[in-house]
């Protein structure tokens, strides 16, 4: 299978992303509309990333960019 590169802004979101989205589905309840609210502000920047009017339009991309941003929070 072939190594995708990502632009650093990019895999900086998805990261970002994936923080907020753990941050929400914690049993603490008190910041959930900060939380929803900032998911729905990164989901449109990921969506209308640049990089995906380019080489990244196939939906395989974007799943390859959760699993390396997946892969290297688990890393560290």
């Amino acid at each position: 299978m072939e190594h995708t590169t990502f632009p650093p802004d990019l895999m900086q979101l998805q990261a970002e992303w994936h923080r907020t989205y753990e941050a929400l589905a914690a049993p603490d309840r008190a910041r959930t509309t900060m939380l929803r609210r900032r998911l729905q502000w990164l989901s449109v920047r990921l969506c209308w990333h640049p990089y995906w009017s380019g080489p990244g339009r196939m939906p395989a991309a974007r799943a390859k960019l959760r699993d390396q941003v997946r892969t290297r929070q688990e890393q560290r």
